[in-house]
């Protein structure tokens, strides 16, 4: 979803209910040289202050340093909360911080979907695709934001107000239209994280470039529950808008230098040392190209030109190049793509084996996401000749990659695909989907995630050729309620179904009814805040008896459920993940119920339960043998001293319980 509206020029809303941006760019902005003269203000040593890098005095060719919050949002991979809801969504990072310092749990802040490794450990977990591209702490989740001026960057703050410790690495976009890594996090980062509200301000890389737009990227594994972000601060030093077009025009073409590039490698520099200047008269073509061949060898050893690395190793050696292909493809097929890449430069073997295509099968874009292009598509086309496996997630969020682009790639490698992810890909269009739908008529797993547009971009008719999907990923993905009842129809193989956020056109009790008698293998069903699911409903699922996964947050809002949670658990064994959070008409008899039948249980979210009592958490805990996690915040039942007596019976049955009081560490 983007929420370019918010904060965006002519006349957009600014993140306020009304529409109107004047409320809005007043906090988004603060001029930090004008507010260090009036001493009343907090930014004056207080909790917003850019501390010793302000100046009081502006100089128009030198720009002024100034903090400034967000003024929008341009894209984000997940929220605890819904669109048109203020409660933990995105756009509650746009202004000044609403509730630091202050620590706790506050729907005014963005929240995103998971916590912990508890989602990698359910049934409905995926395998990343091409898992060696991953840096050692791998994004789980992800915002990007902007703010009104062009700043040099200097600092950024990020406010966090309930359980600090995600962020793992913060980026810039420049006016050049490339992503840099200011800081990136470390396992110690992690390690030495507060049980407080903090104003996250990191060290960052040192650098000229100029922006306004920040990435925040969120790993999640070490979290003890849900963090909350309050607001984030860019603070730097302005350009001068003539400056900027200065940089702008070869910018956008300057290559990055390596030591070769830029003249200063080995045999480069004993070139200039010996003031070497070969005699090229005549055909200088034929002249150079003898030299390389009959003379370059015996110049290299004569003048003892020699590597580091050449300089430590034995005269004797086996090289790779000795090895059989076989077994060079098999080592290769261990490095992450951005070093298959560099493998081809080596020399022309290398570049011939770096290039099969067995090393092209499974392709993964998402961990690149900053670099994949147009341009970078058409050469992976060319490679990935036997390509199965397929993650675009994340890329061409700037337009670098363009539907064409993607459409092309497609018709050409797409015929034999059984796996495609295109979480957050912000190109697609409903002709991109449509050329999904024409050419991969393999899928075995379709992954669209927070591709959420209006009017909805799916089309299901023209997926109407998928026959044989057991994965469909549509998280805060907007769909039409018809077209997804066709298309489970003919997808009876279905395993895995992720309906989570799906919007209040669907009805969920027509949904569980085509599931119960359509697709009855399902393993995993997530309905997270979805709409209209009844009894009914939940009877129909009862049908689907190879259920392990079942997540109903927030979206039964009926005062009884009868006996549908019975037979749901009755019929429905397997169930290792049962996520009930909010849903008010669980009685006492449904928890006796979910203790005597949820034998397999690992994970139980009970959070928001009404009825529930400390007798009904021992009963689940000594008959819920296999249980690991258990969430019971914002049970109002719950008091203080039944808290108590819950955290030793998380020891004893360690078990991770959860609870408005309670984290427990394990």
């Amino acid at each position: 979803m983007s929420l370019l509206a918010l904060g965006g020029g002519g006349g957009g809303s600014g993140g306020t209910e009304d529409g109107s941006s004047s409320d809005t760019e007043p906090d988004a902005l603060i001029d930090f040289t004008a507010m260090l003269m009036e001493r009343k203000h907090e930014c004056n040593g207080g909790w917003f202050s850019c501390g010793s890098k302000l100046q009081s005095q502006a100089h128009e060719d030198h720009g002024y340093y100034l903090g400034q919050y967000v003024l929008g949002v341009l894209d984000f991979s997940s929220q605890y909360g819904i669109d048109y809801s203020i409660s933990y969504t995105a756009a509650n990072v746009i202004g000044r911080p609403t509730k630091f310092p202050a620590y706790g749990d506050y729907p005014e802040t963005f929240t995103m979907r998971t916590y912990g490794d508890w989602w990698q450990q359910a049934p409905s977990a995926t395998q990343e695709i091409q898992a060696q591209n991953l840096p050692a702490l791998p994004t789980h989740d992800f915002i990007v934001v902007y703010f009104e001026k062009f700043v040099v960057p200097t600092e950024v703050a990020i406010f966090e107000t309930f359980n600090p410790g995600g962020v793992v690495r913060i980026w810039a976009y420049s006016i050049t239209k490339r992503w840099t890594c200011l800081w990136e996090a470390t396992g110690n980062d992690l390690n030495r994280v507060p049980r407080d509200s903090r104003r996250f301000a990191p060290p960052l890389k040192k650098t000229n470039i100029i922006t306004k737009t920040l990435r925040i990227d969120f790993n999640h594994s070490r979290l003890n529950y849900y963090t909350e972000i309050d607001a984030i601060m860019l603070c730097g030093r302005t350009v001068p808008m003539r400056c900027m077009h200065q940089l702008l025009a070869p910018a956008g073409k300057r290559l990055a230098n390596t030591g070769e590039e830029s003249g200063n490698g080995p045999i480069i520099c004993k070139l200039r040392t010996l003031k070497f200047q070969p005699s090229c008269q005549g055909n200088d073509a034929v002249k150079l190209h003898e030299f390389i061949n009959n003379d370059l060898s015996k110049f290299l050893t004569d003048s003892r030109v020699e590597s580091e690395q050449q300089k430590n190793t034995s005269t004797t050696r086996i090289c790779l190049t000795d090895l059989p292909c076989e077994i060079l493809l098999k080592i290769l097929s261990y490095l992450d793509l951005k070093s298959l890449f560099r493998m081809g430069q080596v020399s022309h073997l290398f570049y011939d084996i770096s290039t099969h295509p067995l090393l092209y099968c499974d392709l993964s874009l998402k961990a690149y996401w900053q670099l994949a292009d147009s341009e970078l598509l058409c050469t992976l086309a060319r490679r990935a000749t036997m390509l199965r496996k397929l993650d675009l997630s994340w890329c061409g969020g700037f337009g670098e990659i363009s539907p064409t682009e993607f459409k092309k790639f497609l018709t050409q490698r797409g015929d034999n695909i059984t796996h495609l992810r295109l979480n957050s890909c912000k190109f697609l269009n409903a002709s991109c989907i449509e050329t999904v739908g024409i050419v991969c008529d393999n899928l075995i797993e379709l992954s669209l995630r927070n591709c959420s547009t209006n009017p909805p971009l799916l089309n299901f008719s023209c997926l109407a050729n998928l026959k044989n999907l057991e994965r469909l990923d549509l998280f805060q993905t907007a769909f039409e309620s018809e077209l997804l009842l066709s298309m489970l129809e003919s997808n009876r193989k279905l395993k895995h179904l992720n309906l989570a956020f799906c919007g209040v056109s669907v009805n969920m009790d027509n949904v569980a009814t085509h599931l119960g008698t359509y697709n009855t293998q399902l393993v995993s069903l997530d309905m997270w805040k979805a709409h209209f699911l009844s009894a009914r409903g939940l009877q129909s699922l009862a049908r689907c008896q190879q259920l392990e996964e079942l997540d109903l947050g927030w979206c039964m809002r009926e005062a009884t459920l009868g006996d549908s949670l019975y037979q749901l658990l009755y019929n429905c064994p397997k169930l290792k993940k049962l996520f009930l959070s909010a849903m008010r008409g669980i009685t006492e008899r449904d928890l006796m119920h979910i203790a005597t039948l949820g034998k397999n249980l690992e994970q139980l979210d009970l959070m928001g339960i009404l009825n529930i009592t400390h007798e009904r958490v021992y009963d689940i805990l000594v008959h819920c043998s296999k249980l690991k996690l258990l969430d019971l915040c914002f049970c109002d039942n719950l008091m203080d001293s039944d808290l108590d007596v819950i955290a030793d019976w998380s020891r004893l049955f360690n078990v991770d319980i959860k609870s408005s009081r309670i984290y427990n560490s394990r």
